[in-house]
């Protein structure tokens, strides 16, 4: 765990205002985490009248966010929101975190934010989420021959619905069942709201990405990211054991702890 920031610290005086589209359980953990640095200054977009921690303002639609000038938005309201927000923020030179990342699988929404940021100077930031290495995967994505794989594993209780649907009782499943096999686009758009990592590695290696999977394992107890590399650079296996959000079995609870970093990167002068 990192130690506390010191306000009185040459790199986090003044005060940031970040906007935050959605307050469900990332939106949530994202606020306590933010809200207990006074170095942010945190406003809500959200849908129905629930109750904010003291001091975190609250909007009701996108143009009250934008005419409160935050210098940077987090979207984790879900994919849709993307489409919904994503271009008019950025068009209004507001720099956008995606927390669903699966949205970003539409290629024309994505040359829509993107191009949209070009135009404005803002930036559209792919946060790392549940996993990591992102760095790594971006470093052999144009080498040729690079091959990337992404397997999902978690516990049946994250697929009770897919695997009743299939047949099977989630609570007494004795071996692995894979849910599917393809693209991270197709990963993406089949599971909105469970595989944003998959789409974020596809996003980081481009073509280099040979498939993704999904599978519903009861040997594991947590939400289980796993990338294999081979390239001719070198070869890589990276394995993120997470334990699942106490609100949304299906959400990493480092989801929320990324977005917090991918923030404070965005205001840092000193960048890792």
């Amino acid at each position: 765990m990192s130690a506390p920031r010191d306000p009185a610290c040459p790199r986090h005086v003044g005060l940031h205002h970040v906007g935050l589209i959605g307050f469900g359980a990332i939106g949530r953990a994202l606020v306590a985490t933010l809200g207990a640095d006074p170095a942010y200054r945190l406003t809500v977009l959200r849908r129905g009248d629930g109750v904010l921690p003291a001091g975190v303002g609250a909007v009701d639609t996108l143009g009250a966010l934008i005419a409160t000038r935050p210098a940077l938005v987090v979207e984790a309201a879900g994919q849709g929101a993307v489409a919904q927000y994503g271009p008019t923020l950025l068009e209004a030179g507001i720099s956008l975190v995606v927390a669903s990342t699966g949205a970003l699988a539409d290629d024309g929404l994505l040359r829509r934010l993107t191009l949209a940021a070009a135009a404005s100077g803002a930036r559209l930031v792919v946060p790392a989420g549940a996993i990591g290495g992102l760095d790594y995967l971006a470093a052999i994505a144009g080498v040729a021959d690079a091959r990337v794989r992404y397997v999902s594993r978690k516990p049946p209780a994250a697929w009770s619905k897919e695997l009743s649907a299939l047949g099977h009782d989630p609570a007494a499943l004795a071996s692995e069942v894979v849910l599917f096999e393809g693209s991270a686009a197709e990963a993406a758009a089949r599971y909105p709201r469970n595989l944003n990592a998959g789409l974020t590695v596809a996003l980081a290696v481009g073509p280099a990405l040979s498939g993704v999977s999904v599978v519903a394992d009861p040997s594991v107890t947590s939400n289980t990211h796993e990338i294999a590399v081979e390239s001719p650079a070198g070869s890589a296996a990276m394995r993120f054991t997470n334990r699942p959000s106490p609100d949304n079995p299906k959400t990493s609870a480092l989801t929320a702890l990324s977005l917090a970093a991918a923030v404070r990167r965005h205001f840092d002068p000193l960048v890792i």
